[in-house]
């Protein structure tokens, strides 16, 4: 059964950057896509919007971006340290949310938008991020 478990959230000022990491365990990681979500305040779990996907090494480790992080918004993954990361630049306040990490669904690769919340099927717990003016 696949883990994830996010961490480096905090509470930043806004224009500033910050780097969040996500530990896997549980599955074999290289063949997995990855995504992080983010959930803001007020909002229900299944209107979690999806900031970043990322492919398996063998398509590439292409990456796709949300709308609102697309040059803002970096994600990488360590296929030795079963790590995912996302690194945050330019902060907003708009960017203040619940961060989370998820596995997709076996065969499933990254899409454009990242897509829906049902390609992904293990999350995290989430890691709070804070960005104040």
């Amino acid at each position: 059964q696949a883990r994830l478990s996010e961490s480096g959230g905090g509470e930043v000022q806004a224009g500033e950057s910050l780097r969040l990491s996500c530990a896997v365990s549980g599955l074999n990681f290289g063949e997995f896509a990855l995504g992080w979500f983010r959930q803001a305040p007020g909002k229900k779990r299944d209107e979690r919007e999806g900031i970043a996907c990322i492919d398996r090494d063998r398509y590439g480790g292409r990456a796709t971006y949300g709308d609102s992080v697309k040059g803002r918004f970096t994600v990488s993954r360590d296929n030795a340290r079963n790590m995912i990361y996302l690194q945050m630049s330019d902060l907003k306040i708009d960017d203040t949310a619940t961060y989370y990490c998820a596995v997709a669904g076996y065969a499933l690769g990254c899409v454009e938008n990242v897509g829906p919340l049902t390609r992904f099927g293990a999350w995290g717990q989430g890691t709070q991020v804070t960005v104040s003016s």
